[in-house]
């Protein structure tokens, strides 16, 4: 079984946007965060032997950390040609298995089935309430792992309680964000991130 430090390591080295669009916040999920919220939901019991999807998988992060760390299947999913290819890429490189599948599509159109659904969704900045779509649509699913602006946690906790979710853990970080878009004016931008879990009520 691979360790957390290698965990963070394979995912440090993997392929990045080249060109982000700015319309979708293609921001990188920085690699030391994205192993540390992958290794609490080990811990959980939330990733070995589950189905999970990666909703906006991006480059495809945190779905090829669960596939590393011993999930049953991955899906990832994101509307975007570009990110999908480099996913794969990352994919092929880093994992031998062939217990995943890559979808493009738009998270308000597909219908979920799985355990457990991890995503790092756009923030709202550029389409507000960006991520209330992505929640919305996990909710069908029991358990979800998902990045939120930290300032945003009372009305991320409050759309919980209203789709019948608890939020049972939370672990806030601060999260790069490099410069990648040309209107960043900083090498990097830190802001506070939080992780929640979500758990459907019994």
């Amino acid at each position: 079984m691979i360790s957390k430090k290698q965990l963070a390591i394979t995912l440090s080295k993997l392929e990045q946007f080249s060109s982000p669009d700015v319309r979708l916040e293609q921001y990188p999920t920085d690699s030391e965060i994205a192993a540390e919220m992958l290794w609490n939901a080990y811990m959980q019991k939330d990733i070995e032997g589950k189905t999970i999807v990666d909703m906006g998988c991006g480059t495809g992060i945190l779905g090829l950390g669960c596939l590393l760390l011993g999930a049953k299947s991955v899906a990832f999913i994101d509307i975007d040609d570009k990110a999908l290819e480099i996913c794969k890429n990352n994919i092929e490189e880093n994992f031998e298995g062939n217990n995943y599948t890559i979808l493009k599509a738009d998270v308000k159109d597909i219908q979920i089935v799985a355990d457990i659904v991890v995503m790092n969704p756009p923030f709202g900045s550029k389409n507000k309430h960006a991520d209330k779509v992505f929640l919305e649509r996990a909710f069908s699913v029991p358990i979800i792992y998902s990045f939120h602006i930290a300032e945003t946690r009372a009305y991320i906790e409050a759309l919980a309680k209203k789709n019948n979710f608890e939020v049972t853990h939370y672990w806030e970080y601060s999260f790069p964000l490099k410069n990648t878009m040309k209107f960043h004016s900083k090498k990097i931008q830190n802001i506070a991130v939080g992780v929640f879990r979500f758990e459907k009520k019994s």
